[in-house]
């Protein structure tokens, strides 16, 4: 990230969202800030607090897209929740705190990722030994033998053992080069592995237990050991499983906790979803909308910044990136509660998303769904091929039938391209393999009489 510019940043971007150009840009500027403050060495880095962005627009436009993509070039731990999710303090919900302590698994998954990648090779290895272990012949060590003390002066027992042992040695070696050749894989044998916990303990990891700040798995663990079961299993399942046990006994969690909590305090992003749904003041009503300014009043001290406790540690949220959506419809950013719209100073709006748009879109992004298709079916030896007047004419079914029924964005496209190419991916397992090429024709027989035919349109697409 310290290699980025904002226009790097937006470049990063333009390869996944098309369009949007202006929220892109409060992005990675708020991106680089980040990086710019860090390098602040006087008591003022601690002043400088993130500069949440307020994202306003319709559905299916990119406002996800956009946070999680950022997100993604950051390497940040980032969580997506809707804030309906949340009650206010007292009525049956989630506590807000929850989506803090969210980031922080989330964070913990990141790095204990990387901490195993990097311990792969030692683990393989370890893996190894623990396969040879199993399948070379056991034999009794001296030590254990009662007649110990005649075989102290039994020199021919001695080098006996050490031949066996030089036997046993260059045996193993010829195992070691056999099992990365792949030549035992299907090698049945019978292996130790660990088995679940007990249901009392799944009981105790729940949700609602950790709001305490309260680790029953470490707590119970002296009380429900491990227990290890026997299974059959090919060497190459039991290279696996190996290799998973010995990758987690190489890395420390304690020490991925302190590293997680750093990380969300630091570079943690949180999206905040569907704010347009708590907005409005009450009206002395009862029912689903009761709690509307409780849960922006609750969800205020995690913006302004506060200190929740999790199993891993105190995190402060002074310095999450907070990024909020919606589509404000019906309500206006100015019906939320003027604390909350404080904490919200850069305001950006997303635009609908016009036929050229959506013409890109299959197009230009790396993940274009036209080229997911040619993936998905290039499987079954049929290489497709879509020519640009079939996807301007996809483009203006999908605009279409924005304008005509609901528009979800470039949701539609997913929902058009997938009835569109429906007959093809069902008989392409029977198909003679070759090139398919999707033209204008085959696309108007396709979708032109489900388009045309609105009570099929409002089900299908």
């Amino acid at each position: 990230m310290a290699q980025l510019t904002p226009q790097e940043i937006v470049d990063e971007l333009d390869h996944y969202i098309i369009g949007q150009n202006e929220a892109k840009k409060s992005v990675a500027i708020a991106l680089r800030n980040r990086y710019r403050r860090k390098n602040i060495k006087s008591d003022l880095q601690d002043e400088i607090i993130p500069k949440n962005i307020l994202m306003i627009g319709p559905t299916g436009v990119g406002k996800t897209e956009i946070a999680r993509r950022l997100a993604g070039i950051a390497d940040s731990p980032f969580l997506k929740v809707e804030v309906t999710k949340f009650t206010e303090a007292g009525y049956v919900g989630r506590d807000v705190d929850s989506m803090v302590r969210d980031l922080v698994k989330s964070a913990m998954r990141m790095l204990k990722e990387k901490k195993i990648n990097e311990v792969q090779d030692q683990a393989y290895k370890m893996a190894e030994d623990r396969i040879l272990e199993s399948i070379l012949p056991s034999r009794e060590k001296k030590s254990k033998n009662p007649l110990n003390f005649l075989f102290d002066r039994d020199e021919d027992y001695n080098e006996e053992e050490k031949t066996y042992q030089e036997s046993l040695q260059k045996r193993r070696e010829d195992l070691r080069q056999r099992l990365r050749e792949g030549e035992l894989d299907d090698r049945m044998i019978e292996i130790e592995v660990k088995s679940k916990p007990p249901q009392m303990m799944e009981l105790f990891s729940g949700t609602g237990v950790e709001e305490m700040g309260i680790d029953f798995q470490d707590m119970f663990g002296s009380m429900f050991p491990d227990k290890k079961k026997k299974k059959k299993v090919t060497i190459e399942e039991a290279r696996e499983i190996f290799k998973e046990e010995e990758a987690e006994k190489l890395i420390d969690e304690d020490e991925i906790g302190r590293q997680a909590v750093t990380q969300v305090e630091e570079n943690g992003i949180i999206f905040l979803d569907e704010l347009d749904k708590i907005a409005g003041r009450e009206s002395g009503t009862s029912g689903p909308e009761v709690s509307r300014e409780g849960v922006q009043r609750d969800i205020l001290p995690i913006v302004e910044g506060s200190t929740v406790t999790t199993k891993h540690g105190s995190v402060k949220t002074d310095h999450i990136l907070f990024i909020a959506a919606g589509a404000f419809h019906v309500s206006k950013p100015s019906d939320l509660i003027p604390e909350l719209q404080g904490r919200f100073p850069l305001r950006v709006e997303l635009h609908s998303l016009t036929k050229e748009n959506f013409v890109d879109i299959l197009k230009l992004p790396k993940n274009a769904l036209t080229k997911q298709y040619k993936a998905l079916l290039g499987t079954e030896g049929i290489d497709i091929d879509f020519t640009p007047g079939a996807i301007e004419e996809i483009a203006g079914y999908a605009f279409q039938v924005n304008e005509v029924m609901e528009n979800i964005g470039a949701r539609r496209l997913h929902t058009i391209m997938e009835h569109l190419l429906e007959e093809l991916s069902f008989n392409a397992p029977g198909m003679d393999q070759g090139s398919f090429t999707i033209d204008v024709d085959y696309v108007r027989e396709q979708l032109e009489d489900v388009v045309q035919d609105e009570d099929l349109s409002r089900y299908i697409l």
